[in-house]
């Protein structure tokens, strides 16, 4: 995998698209945590979000390094 993407001419790390990736990722993950009601049974939402964030960002970057 390339470290840089070129886009319009501009190179952009590999990783920024990854960010954006999970960025929605997570977004659909607190959308669904949020419609069933599971953000009950967590004692401060917002750090169980950034840390979920967090979670699938490594996961994705690693997959990214292995790969």
């Amino acid at each position: 995998m390339p470290r840089e993407i070129a886009l319009f001419d501009a190179l952009i790390p590999t990783l920024l698209l990854v960010f954006i990736g999970c960025l929605f990722v997570q977004l659909a993950i607190d959308w669904l945590f949020t419609r069933l009601g599971w953000y009950r049974y967590v004692w401060h939402p917002s750090l169980f979000r950034i840390a979920l964030f967090f979670c699938i960002f490594g996961g994705a970057g690693l997959l990214l390094h292995v790969v």
